[in-house]
Formats: structure tokens, sequence, C-alpha cells
């Protein structure tokens, strides 16, 4: 009785430190600059004005894309979405500026994430407490909140003939936006869109109760 006691003891020793051990150990997670819904509202954005960059360029012209002075953070994807647009109109894309009958540079006015919030109550606020400047953060309080996040693109471009220099098409701009919206009643009780997943078209779908 007394061997089965101890057996017990140690058994219930050895879970007690295996729990006290894997409650000590921290999983690392990167912080990323945009999380996966910014990053998704934007590319979304750069797709659709990548699709409104419409140019006057002949049929089976051959094109190369100038991208040097288009420049910023999601520039890459922006690029590719622009090439897709000049192929689907039947362009054939040239690796070489020597290489190509015409020449299209691009620009990029934005690529980038707007968000609005609107509260009907007391918004989050910060108050100092100390003459070191210590601020504590009160919470929001609120009846009601909107919380508007839209992904934001901006292009321009210009084309022109190679060899000659001749313009075909100046000042042309396109622009893209995706929103995604949510709503939270008395702080606890969310609808609306929370989150945008990959392979989701339900952007910039208006809920059916849509206060001011």
């Amino acid at each position: 009785m007394v061997a089965i006691f101890r057996w017990s003891s140690a058994l219930s020793g050895l879970l007690a430190g295996a729990f006290l051990l894997s409650g000590c150990a921290t999983p690392v997670e990167t912080r990323p600059g945009r999380t996966a819904t910014e990053q998704l509202l934007v590319s979304h954005a750069a797709e659709r004005a990548a699709k409104q960059l419409t140019l006057p360029i002949p049929a089976g012209a051959s094109v190369f894309l100038d991208t040097a002075n288009f420049r910023g953070e999601g520039a890459d994807y922006a690029q590719s979405a622009i090439r897709e647009g000049l192929v689907s109109r039947g362009a054939r894309l040239s690796p070489t500026r020597e290489g190509a009958d015409i020449i299209v540079e691009i620009r990029m006015g934005v690529l980038s994430i707007d968000q609005i919030s609107r509260v009907l109550g007391i918004p989050s606020i910060q108050v100092p407490i100390s003459p070191q400047w210590t601020v504590v953060t009160i919470p929001e309080l609120s009846i009601y909140s909107r919380n508007d996040r839209s992904g934001v693109a901006e292009f321009s471009a210009f084309a022109y003939e190679r060899k000659s220099g001749k313009p075909i098409a100046v000042e042309v701009r396109a622009s893209g936006t995706t929103t995604m919206r949510s709503h939270k009643l008395m702080m606890v009780l969310p609808w609306g869109q929370q989150e945008v997943r990959p392979g989701d078209s339900a952007l910039d779908s208006e809920p059916w109760w849509k206060l001011w």
C-alpha cells in the first residue's frame, strides 16, 4: 500500500512538473508590417486598378514595361497585374527595351490602406497621469461603432513609340478600391466583415443594416 502511494505521488509530481514546463513554452511569431487582411485589401485594389489601366496599343504590338518610377510596398504585385492586363488586351511583352515597338512607363500614385472609425459614444483616448507624461489608455465606451478599412490603388501611365519617341497615350490614370466594413453594438456584438480570407470575392458588400 505504501509502495502504491509512493508511486502515485511520484507520478503526480512528474505530471505537475510537465505541466509547469509546458506552460513556460512561448511560441515566437513574426510581426509583419501588414496583416493578411490588409495585404488582401491592397492586392485586390491593385488588380482592380490594373484592369482599368487601358492604353490604345495595337493588338500584337511588342511592349516593354518601364517600371523605373514604379516603387513602393506592393509594387512587384501591382507590376505583375499591369503586365497581365497588357497581355489580356493583345500586347506582346518584350523583355528588353531594344526589342520593343512601344514603351509603356508606369507610375504609382498610391497603394496603401485607409481606415475610418465612427463611434457613437466615447472613443478610446490617452490621458497623461504624471509629470513625466506617463499615459493611460481609456478604452472605448460606445453604444455603436463602425470601422471601414479600404485598400486604395492609383496608377498612371504613358506610352510612346520606341524608335521615333512619338507619344501614343499620355496622362492615363486608373484607380481601384476594396472596402470592408464591420459594426459593433454595445462593444460586444459584432457583425459585418471582420476579416478578408484568400479567395474571398465578397468585398465592397454593404450589410443590409447600414448605419450612417
